[in-house]
Parts: structure tokens; C-alpha cells; sequence
């Protein structure tokens, strides 16, 4: 039986249009419409021109180091109630951050090739770990012949993105690309029907006669 305070934990994510008033219904709607026409536009771009979209994000993770480089020396700089070691760390951090702010964001094309390496890189070796976990323990699975096929179809495909990580990269982005088509296109549906089925609130009622 699920405590009280579960039922409120879970029906705040499960919101009803007929329980909210029509304000707050608004404000919904227009919050999904946008989301989703962000999410629909970002989707189209990364599908249909990964190569300009790649460079965009690489630019905009260099201006994030700036930012936090600059952040990170002014800290360092400026700040008088911690240590001095503290301080040369923060320093030291902004200064690595400046730097990679300043290569990334002149040097974008460059910079976005082996941002996708390391992500292809890291994806092979996480598929091929999975992989192999997933055949240590294919004993104790419930259907062991799928557990064999899994593992050994995560390392395959681990194998094949390690060693050609860019196009993995590629591939990943573009499927994300596709899922943020989808998930656009849910969510502005969700903005136009959400609270649809609101019934007008009912009139007080009458106070009972004395």
C-alpha cells in the first residue's frame, strides 16, 4: 500500500488538465508548444545538417569554457576567505579553461572531429563493458540465450564503434537528432490537447437555508 506521500510525489508527474485552473492550463501549454518547437527545430537541423550542427554545439561547449574560465579566475583572483593554494587551483582551472575556450571556438571544424573521437571512443568502450557484463551474468538471466545474444552483439558493436569512432559519433548524433523530431512533435501535441476535456468549475453551492 503506497504511503501518502508517494501519491503526491507521483501525481506531480502526472498532471490533469481538469485539476488545474485555466491559467495554469495556459501556461502549460504555451511551456510544451515551445519546448517541443525548440526540441522539433534542433531535431531537423542535427538530422538534416549534421556537420553545421556538430560545429554550432562545438562553439557553443567553447564559449561555456570561457564563461567558466572566466568565472573560475575571477574566483581565484578575488576572492579573500579561502586559501591560497585554493586560489592558485581556481586560477590555474581558469587559465586550462581560457585555453580551451579559445582553441575550441577558433578552431571549431578541428575541434568538433575530435570531440566526436572521444565520444565515439567512449561509447565503444561503455557497449563493449556492457557487453561483457551481460555474458558474465547470462548464467543467472532469466532467458540466457538473449543474454548471450546481447552481450555478444554489444561488444561487436563496441568493437566496430572503437575502432571507427567518428563514424559512431555520427550515427549517435543523428539518432538523437531523429528522437528529437519525435519528441518535438509529441510535445507540441501535447501543448494543443493538453486540458482540452477541462470542464467549466461548478458554481458554489448554495448555503443551506437556516
Amino acid at each position: 500500500m503506497s504511503s501518502p506521500q508517494s501519491d503526491s510525489f507521483f501525481a506531480a508527474f502526472s498532471l490533469d488538465g481538469e485539476d488545474l485552473s485555466k491559467s495554469t492550463v495556459n501556461t502549460i501549454r504555451a511551456t510544451l508548444g515551445i519546448a517541443g518547437v525548440v526540441a522539433l527545430i534542433i531535431g531537423i537541423l542535427i538530422t538534416f545538417w549534421p556537420k553545421n550542427s556538430i560545429v554550432v554545439l562545438t562553439v557553443i561547449l567553447g564559449i561555456y569554457f570561457l564563461v567558466a574560465g572566466i568565472a573560475y579566475l575571477g574566483l581565484g583572483i578575488f576572492s579573500r576567505g579561502i586559501s591560497g593554494g585554493s586560489r592558485a587551483l581556481d586560477i590555474i582551472v581558469g587559465l586550462l579553461f581560457l585555453i580551451a575556450g579559445f582553441i575550441v571556438v577558433f578552431n571549431a571544424t578541428s575541434s568538433a572531429v575530435i570531440i566526436g573521437i572521444f565520444l565515439g571512443v567512449f561509447i565503444g568502450i561503455v557497449w563493449i563493458v556492457e557487453g561483457v557484463v551481460a555474458l558474465v551474468q547470462s548464467g543467472d538471466a532469466a532467458s540466457r540465450g538473449w543474454a548471450i545474444f546481447f552481450g555478444i552483439l554489444s561488444v561487436v558493436a563496441g568493437l566496430i564503434v572503437l575502432f571507427s569512432p567518428l563514424w559512431g559519433a555520427v550515427v549517435l548524433f543523428w539518432l538523437a537528432g531523429i528522437s528529437l523530431i519525435v519528441l518535438g512533435i509529441v510535445q507540441i501535441i501535447r501543448a494543443f490537447t493538453f486540458g482540452k476535456g477541462k470542464r467549466p468549475a461548478a458554481p458554489p453551492a448554495a448555503s443551506a437555508a437556516a
